[in-house]
């Protein structure tokens, strides 16, 4: 019995055995498959960490191209303003020398009409000195007999000598004036004439200037791969004129604060000396509340844009302060080009973007209505004038206070 027992146990150990085999196999396959899994996906995780760090790459190349492009446009922006402004110079220039030569023709018409005059009177003068006596003084004394007729006759002829002589002098002076002002006049011309010339060639320089910029601006925005990067671009851009106006308030506060101790110093010093304290002496901002009906400061379609507006003026044109107000900035400033900033007081400020020229330097006071910059040529969608308004370093919706369109 116990041999028939171990025969019937070999099977069932060999079973066992087997069994034991296969687990073995498949847990050696399950881990086999799972390092191959891992493996796959620890390299997938390696790919995926090269692209990450290649796309980082990218986008600082890309962020330091951008970067690059900016700071050769703030250059290309502040030439094209400076020889734009050169060319409204010269234009005014030559419109002031039009109007004297205008001046100068006209005198010139006025003294030949003059000139014309005197020598019709110098012609009757000459007829009259004929007719008189077809001779001389000397005839008229040996002719006549009665002293009397002859002291008359003397007398007369001695004023129409000097009446005569007196024509003659200002016939002279006349035309001694009509030859300074044709030397004017012609000088006058020569000098409009170069100053045209000097502007053909202003206006050359100034239009391959625009193109350089539009290219700029074009290699610029080609940076942007997607409309998230705008909007981000957009939000720095917002933050950067944040801290320009912030670092102005603070600057406009503290000439308040030293504007408020001198007032104060000066009335405690008449107060004591028991005299009248002089009138102060400006200090600072100009003062003006630009709450009410105000005026546009362009012409043209308006779209809101950031925290202000966006008018698509044509280039050239002017741009007109809102109110009156003390220019606090005026220069290139990332994502609103040439910018200027006025100062109008009891914390408000206006702030006029995307000029090609700037008329006015910082300190300067402008009123309302006055240009303060002329327009850059609109170029695409998101192109114009750029106007926004702060209250006490908020930005406010300018529609709200601007008056109606018409």
């Amino acid at each position: 019995m116990p041999s028939l027992v171990r025969v019937a146990r070999l099977p069932l150990l060999s079973v066992v055995a087997l069994s034991a085999a296969l687990v073995v196999a498949s847990a050696q396959a399950r881990q086999d498959k799972n390092q191959t899994e891992q493996a796959a996906a620890k390299q997938k995780l390696s790919n995926v960490h090269q692209e990450v760090q290649a796309l980082g790459k990218q986008q600082a190349a890309t962020a330091a191209r951008r970067d690059q492009l900016n700071a050769e446009l703030a250059k290309q922006a502040t030439a094209l303003a400076a020889a734009a402004r050169a060319l409204r110079q010269t234009d005014a220039e030559i419109a002031t020398k039009q109007q004297q030569l205008d001046q100068l023709q006209q005198q010139r018409a006025e003294l030949k009409q003059k000139l014309a005059s005197q020598k019709a009177a110098i012609a009757d003068l000459l007829r009259a000195s004929y007719a008189l006596g077809h001779g001389s003084d000397l005839r008229l004394l040996l002719d006549n007999e009665d002293v009397g007729r002859i002291a008359r006759a003397l007398v007369y002829s001695k004023y129409f000598q000097q009446d005569r002589v007196q024509k003659v002098q200002q016939l002279m002076a006349s035309l001694a004036q009509l030859q300074t002002l044709e030397a004017r006049i012609t000088a006058e011309q020569q000098a409009l004439q170069a100053q045209r010339a000097q502007r053909e060639q202003q206006s050359r320089q100034l239009g391959k200037q625009r193109s350089a910029q539009q290219k700029l601006v074009a290699e610029t925005d080609a940076t942007y791969q997607d409309q998230a990067q705008r909007l981000a671009a957009l939000k720095q851009d917002e933050q950067s004129l944040n801290s320009l106006v912030d670092k102005l308030q603070k600057q406009i506060d503290q000439a308040l604060r030293e504007a408020a101790a001198r007032e104060a110093a000066r009335q405690a010093a008449a107060k004591k000396h028991g005299g009248k304290a002089p009138p102060p002496i400006a200090v600072g901002g100009a003062g003006a509340n630009i709450r009410g009906n105000l005026p546009w400061p362009a012409a043209g379609d308006v779209h809101r844009y950031g925290n202000g507006v966006l008018i698509r003026a044509a280039g050239g044109s002017e741009v007109r302060a809102v109110a009156n107000g003390r220019v606090v900035y005026a220069g290139f400033l990332r994502g609103y080009g040439m910018l200027l900033i006025l100062n109008h007081g009891n914390g408000w400020m206006s702030m006029y973007g995307n000029n090609e020229a700037l008329l006015h330097n910082v300190g300067d006071a402008v009123t309302a209505g006055q240009a303060v910059g002329t327009a850059a040529p609109p170029t695409g969608i998101n192109t114009g004038v750029y106007f926004e308004l702060r209250r006490d370093g908020q930005p406010v919706d300018p529609r709200s206070w601007l008056g109606q369109r018409r």
